[in-house]
């Protein structure tokens, strides 16, 4: 790998962190995400300085090429975010229907004693 895509690598894998950290101090990521996306930056990071650790992890894995398996790893890791998403979704689906029920039998109730 050559040095210019090394600093860009560790650049980006900077301002992930940086980004991250800034997310979560304005509130608009919660902890409970953030340390996914720190430790992503900080992959991002070892494994452009330390190329041979993703050579040697493209070897036991089969792949041909570092950067096939650094893709690979990607869709795997996209897939595990997506899936995790989709059962919030499904869990914050079902409390809203939860809650709307509930507004409407505590407004059929009111209306009733009144």
């Amino acid at each position: 790998m050559n040095i210019r895509m090394k600093m860009l690598a560790v650049l980006i894998g900077g301002f992930l962190f940086v980004y991250i950290i800034e997310l979560v101090r304005r509130r608009k990521l919660r902890e409970e995400y953030s340390w996914l996306w720190l430790v992503t930056g900080a992959t991002i990071v070892i494994l452009s300085l330390w190329y041979d650790l993703l050579v040697a992890i493209s070897n036991f894995l089969g792949g041909i090429l570092p950067s096939s398996v650094l893709f690979f790893c990607g869709m795997v890791f996209l897939i595990l975010i997506l899936l995790h998403m989709s059962v919030k979704i499904s869990m914050l689906t079902d409390q809203v229907k939860n809650l709307a029920q509930s507004i409407s039998i505590f407004r059929h109730e009111k209306e009733k004693d009144v």
